[in-house]
C-alpha cells in the first residue's frame, strides 16, 4: 500500500511578472550641457547604459547600441551601409544646399591638375623636338683646324654661305630649278652676320671680292700650305672648303668667325616650300634667262623655285654681283622672319617639315649647337624689323680679273665697331 496520502492537483500558480526596467525619457540637450552630461554619467557607458538622445548625431549612441543595451528607442534611420563600418555606423550627412546629396566639384583643383598636364605634355614635346632636331644637325666643318685665328670679340659672328651644290637633286629638279649640272661645288654667296647687343649687322662679301689667300692647313691632308697671294674670295672654298674660307675672311678682316652655316641649292628650295612660300615686296621687276627669274613689281608670295631664282640672279643687274648680294639679304631677312614666328615654331605641321628640309642639306661648325642656330635665324628677323642694318662690305673701286677692291679703312673701322659691340656707323656707297 502506498503510505502517501492521495496527491491532489496543485491549482495553477500564478507566475511573478517580471517588467523591463523603464527608463525615463530624455529630453534633447543643448550643446553647453554635453560636457557635463558627459562628466555625470560617464561610468555607465561602459555598462551599456545610454545618455539620452541628441537632435544632433551623438557619438555615445552608437557606443551604447555596440554594448548590447537595447534601450527600446528607434530613430528610424537604417545603420550600416555601403558607406558605413558595419552595424551602428551613422552615414555622413552632407550639406542639402549642395543637392543631390553629393560634395560639390572642386573646380580650382580640377584646373590647377589640368594645366599641370598640359605644362608636362609642352615640356616633353619641346625636348623631343630639339632633340630629334640636334640628331640631324651636319656639325661637319671643323674650325679647330683654322690657324692664326684672330681674337674673340664682344658680338657672336656668323659666317653665312650658299653653295651652288647640287647634292641630293635630280636631273628633272636640276632643270626646273636652272642650277646647271657643273660638278662639284662653290659659293655662290658669302655674309657675316653680326649679333650683338647694341644692334645686328649682316654685311655681305661680294664673291669677286679682290682678297689675299694666306698659308693655311689643309682640311683633310693636315699639311700645311704656303699662301697663294691676290684671288677672288670664292676661290678659296674652291681650293679647301669651308675652313680655308673662314681663314681667308678673318685674315683679310681681322674678325674673328665664331660660327659657320651652309646651305645647298636644294635646301633652300625646300625650306622656302615648307613654309608654305615667303612674302616679299620686289621694287622692280626683272628677268634672267640664266637664273629663271621672270617677277613683276609689287608684293608676291615666292615659292622655292622663285626665291632660288631671285638670290641668283646677277646679270639682269647693271651692278651684277652687288646688287645680287642685296637681294640675298633681302630675302633671307624675311624668310627667317616667317620662319622665327608662332605660326611656324608652335605649328607641328610647318616646324617639322621646316626643320627636315633645312637640316638635310644645312651644314654648321662642330661647336654650333641647334640653340645657337637659332640665334643666328633671331638676328636676321631682327634685321627685318629694323632691329639693325644690312650692307655690302665697303668698296673703293676694281682690281684685277674684273674684281672689287675693299675700301680697307672703313673695313678697320667697322671691324673695331663690331668687337667692341658699338653701334654700326660705317656705311657703304654700293
Amino acid at each position: 500500500m502506498n503510505d502517501w496520502p492521495d496527491a491532489q492537483p496543485e491549482g495553477p500558480r500564478r507566475m511573478r511578472h517580471v517588467q523591463r526596467p523603464q527608463v525615463p525619457p530624455q529630453q534633447p540637450q543643448q550643446p553647453q550641457y554635453r560636457q557635463q552630461r558627459q562628466q555625470q554619467y560617464g561610468q555607465g557607458q561602459g555598462q551599456g547604459y545610454d545618455q539620452g538622445y541628441d537632435q544632433e548625431y551623438n557619438p555615445s549612441f552608437t557606443q551604447a547600441q555596440g554594448s548590447g543595451y537595447d534601450s527600446g528607442y528607434s530613430s528610424g534611420q537604417v545603420y550600416g551601409g555601403p558607406q558605413g563600418g558595419g552595424r551602428g555606423t551613422v552615414p555622413p550627412q552632407y550639406d542639402p544646399r549642395q543637392g543631390g546629396g553629393r560634395p560639390a566639384p572642386d573646380w580650382r583643383r580640377r584646373i590647377k591638375i589640368g594645366s599641370i598636364v598640359l605644362a608636362v605634355a609642352v615640356v616633353g614635346w619641346s625636348v623631343g623636338t630639339y632633340a630629334w632636331a640636334s640628331s640631324r644637325m651636319r656639325n661637319e666643318v671643323d674650325l679647330a683646324k683654322v690657324i692664326e685665328r684672330p681674337s674673340e670679340g664682344d658680338c657672336t659672328t656668323y659666317l653665312i654661305v650658299g653653295s651652288d651644290s647640287r647634292e641630293g637633286m635630280s636631273d628633272e629638279e636640276k632643270k626646273k630649278l636652272h642650277t646647271g649640272s657643273a660638278e662639284g661645288k662653290r659659293t655662290d654667296s658669302m655674309m657675316i652676320l653680326a649679333a650683338c647687343s647694341s644692334g645686328n649687322t649682316m654685311i655681305s662679301l661680294p664673291r669677286d671680292s679682290w682678297v689675299t689667300i694666306p698659308s693655311f692647313v689643309g682640311s683633310e691632308s693636315g699639311k700645311k700650305y704656303q699662301a697663294r697671294g691676290g684671288s677672288k674670295l670664292n676661290a678659296a672654298y674652291a681650293m679647301d672648303g669651308p675652313e680655308l674660307l673662314v681663314r681667308t675672311v678673318e685674315y683679310n678682316t681681322g674678325l674673328r668667325i665664331d660660327h659657320y652655316a651652309e646651305i645647298g641649292f636644294a635646301g633652300f628650295a625646300n625650306i622656302v616650300d615648307a613654309l608654305g612660300g615667303v612674302e616679299l615686296n620686289i621694287e622692280k621687276g626683272f628677268k634672267d634667262k640664266k637664273s629663271g627669274a621672270d617677277f613683276q613689281a609689287g608684293t608676291q608670295t615666292l615659292d622655292g623655285q622663285q626665291a632660288l631664282a631671285f638670290v641668283r640672279t646677277r646679270y639682269a643687274f647693271a651692278e651684277s654681283d652687288l646688287a645680287r648680294t642685296k637681294n640675298q639679304q633681302k630675302f633671307l631677312s624675311a624668310l627667317a622672319n616667317q620662319a622665327a614666328t608662332p605660326g611656324t615654331i608652335l605649328n607641328p605641321f610647318k616646324l617639322y617639315p621646316t626643320l627636315g628640309a633645312g637640316l638635310d642639306t644645312l651644314i654648321v661648325d662642330k661647336d654650333m649647337s641647334l640653340y645657337d642656330l637659332g640665334k643666328m635665324f633671331f638676328a636676321m628677323k631682327g634685321i627685318s624689323g629694323g632691329d639693325g642694318k644690312s650692307m655690302n662690305m665697303p668698296i673703293n673701286g676694281t682690281a684685277p680679273q674684273g674684281s672689287l677692291k675693299w675700301d680697307m679703312p672703313k673695313v678697320k673701322q667697322l671691324v673695331e665697331q663690331i668687337r667692341n659691340d658699338q653701334p654700326v656707323t660705317v656705311t657703304s656707297d654700293r
